[in-house]
């Protein structure tokens, strides 16, 4: 399930290389928070039968 677009990728100081994100300088310090929490959280990895968060039910007995 894909994630949203975080508001920060519209920034004109967001720069999108392949591979490497990152924020130019001068970016306003909220920006720069938005940013940081959004990479930290690709590095949490989720717990067994769920999917950003939701439980998902498996096997399902019918």
């Amino acid at each position: 399930m894909p994630r949203k677009r975080p508001s920060f990728t519209k920034s004109p100081f967001f720069v999108e290389e392949p591979g490497n994100w990152y924020l130019e300088e001068g970016a306003p310090r909220e920006l720069q928070a938005e940013f940081e929490d959004y990479m930290d959280s690709l590095e949490e990895i989720d717990d067994l039968g769920t999917i950003n968060g939701n439980k998902i039910e498996f096997p399902y007995n019918r």
